[in-house]
């Protein structure tokens, strides 16, 4: 689904991915975790295509997408789900959902019906603004847009941020949900058992590289990796 294969992204003159590769497959959930500055954000930045690589490639099915703009690689099929929500201001619940509406037409495809089943407060909440909106209920929002495009990959970049515990709960089985629908999802996480629980596999950032791959059981029983790059005892 997703090949990233040594990639070396700046901003300005500061290195920042010092050659990340990683691999999802079709239907793979892949948790990336790090202690915050580190680089997992600027690794889906460099995805979509709003920081691109200066070296390095990234594969999206079999395709270069490396320095393709952002509008391209999204109307490819990745979704993105950014870090602090990003929700429309202007715009109420249900605008934001619909602006992002595409490719709703093929077999199984989210509509505003179906991100409603999943979402039903959304519903509720259609014709007040989007800031209006409580945390949980904005993340929600956030989900929802990103799954109007009917992506085939979605990069998630910390959804459980400043969410309450049962939040994040829900946060999880909508992960789970997603993946059981067959798509594909890298995971931007801090916390490690949200991302644990819900992820095939998981890569540890630190500086800009990746220092370790291991299964989300390998991770939660190995003290010294947690210690060292997540900041867990």
């Amino acid at each position: 689904m997703l090949e990233v294969n040594d990639i070396h992204t700046y901003y300005g003159e500061s290195h920042v991915l010092h050659g990340l590769s990683l691999q999802i497959k079709e239907g793979q959930v892949m948790a990336l975790l790090g202690r915050n500055g580190m680089g997992k954000t600027t690794t889906i930045r460099s995805i979509i295509g709003f920081v691109p690589p200066r070296q390095g490639s990234i594969v999206y099915k079999g395709a270069d997408i490396t320095h393709l703009p952002p509008h391209r690689i999204a109307n490819m099929g990745i979704g993105l789900i950014p870090q602090g929500r990003r929700i429309f201001p202007s715009l109420g619940v249900m605008e934001n959902l619909t602006v992002a509406a595409r490719n709703n037409t093929k077999p199984g495809a989210y509509n505003l019906d179906k991100v409603y089943e999943i979402f039903p407060i959304l519903k509720e909440r259609a014709k007040i603004k989007g800031t209006l909106l409580s945390g949980g209920e904005q993340q929600m929002l956030t989900i929802g847009r990103a799954l109007m495009t009917n992506p085939d990959l979605l990069l998630m970049d910390e959804p459980s941020e400043g969410l309450a515990p049962m939040l994040v709960k829900e946060i999880g089985e909508i992960i789970k949900a997603l993946r059981q629908h067959g798509i594909s999802i890298l995971l931007v996480e801090q916390n490690l058992n949200l991302a644990c629980e819900c992820s095939d596999f998981t890569c540890v950032i630190n500086k800009g590289v990746i220092v370790c791959q291991l299964t989300p059981d390998e991770l939660i029983c190995n003290e010294e990796v947690k210690a060292k790059y997540l900041g867990v005892s």
